[in-house]
């Protein structure tokens, strides 16, 4: 294990993707506060909910490394980015094993922090949350990465977050964490369809190969991004905010990643392409913005502007 090797790791945590938990935390703690929440506590929930995030980032890296070990005949069809400090010896495992559980630490040490100030159910969402951070290269390996992203970034986080500021739970918050997590899933889900050749190879199951159809695996991408415009509806009218419906502004984006994700996975194109991190922070960027469009519309009814 090295300083610069665990530098390395740190650096090649996805940071980009944190924009998934950042604006997921902003649209609860902004509908939390509107039920007179615990400030403090929002805010120690976001850093655990951060690190548990990037730890698994780095499990789904060992996960997909240990692979690329097993089968070398994948790593022809794995995007260069792919795992690129582990697979150039910038990093070792060690190095990545140890950023792993420092990530860990610190949403645990967050969760400790909240169990003394917000109760002992705490204990439970800490539980049900590092069990799914823990399992998730195993979540990945049986096709069920995003019913494990969807759990975890879902009813988790929105009615974990909600009950450690207030002590209690919400149809509004669950509606609303229904409706952001499936962008969140879409990235999950986008990464999946990007990986299809190198995860057919590696024999690595995922939903999109589970279809066993890559034109069916391209149709689903509208199922998931058509179920987060239907519980922004249903959120919409319970809660009676429709300020929060400028989040259908996203709709070209939507379109226009589809176009992306089928020109980099056409025959001709597909060989290292480039554009393969370049896809997936769209994906990223495309949740963030539909977030924070809801954002708005929280923070609007929060001071009656």
């Amino acid at each position: 294990m090295s300083v610069k090797g665990v530098i390395t790791v740190i650096k090649n945590s996805r940071w980009y993707s944190a924009d998934m938990t950042v604006f997921s935390c902003f649209a609860c703690f902004l509908y939390a506060l509107g039920h007179d929440g615990n400030v403090l506590n929002g805010i120690i929930a976001f850093i655990g909910i951060l690190f548990a995030h990037m730890a698994t980032n780095l499990f789904d890296d060992y996960s997909d490394y240990n692979v690329m070990l097993k089968n070398p005949r994948a790593v022809e069809f794995v995007p260069d980015v792919k795992c690129d400090y582990l697979r150039n010896n910038k990093s070792s495992i060690n190095d990545l094993i140890f950023v792993i559980i420092f990530y860990c630490l610190i949403a645990m040490l967050a969760g400790l922090v909240l169990l003394f100030t917000a109760g002992k159910f705490v204990f439970w969402l800490g539980l049900a949350g590092g069990l799914i951070v823990l399992s998730y290269p195993l979540f990945s390996r049986v096709g069920l990465s995003e019913v494990a992203v969807g759990l975890a970034f879902g009813p988790l986080l929105f009615e974990g977050m909600y009950y450690v500021m207030t002590k209690e739970f919400s149809l509004g918050i669950l509606l609303l964490g229904l409706a952001i997590v499936m962008f969140t899933i879409g990235v999950m889900y986008v990464h999946t369809l990007l990986d299809y050749e190198s995860d057919k190879i590696s024999d690595k199951r995922t939903l999109a190969l589970r279809f066993n159809n890559k034109d069916f695996a391209m149709n689903f991408y509208w199922f998931i991004y058509s179920l987060g415009y239907i519980f922004l509806l249903v959120f919409v009218f319970v809660e009676k905010r429709p300020v929060c419906l400028a989040a259908f502004l996203t709709l070209p984006f939507v379109f226009a990643l589809y176009k992306s994700i089928s020109a980099y996975s056409s025959p001709e194109n597909y060989s290292r392409d480039k554009s393969y991190l370049t896809v997936l922070k769209g994906a990223a960027k495309l949740m963030a913005l539909f977030t924070f469009l809801i954002s708005v519309g929280l923070f609007i009814s929060l001071f009656k502007i």
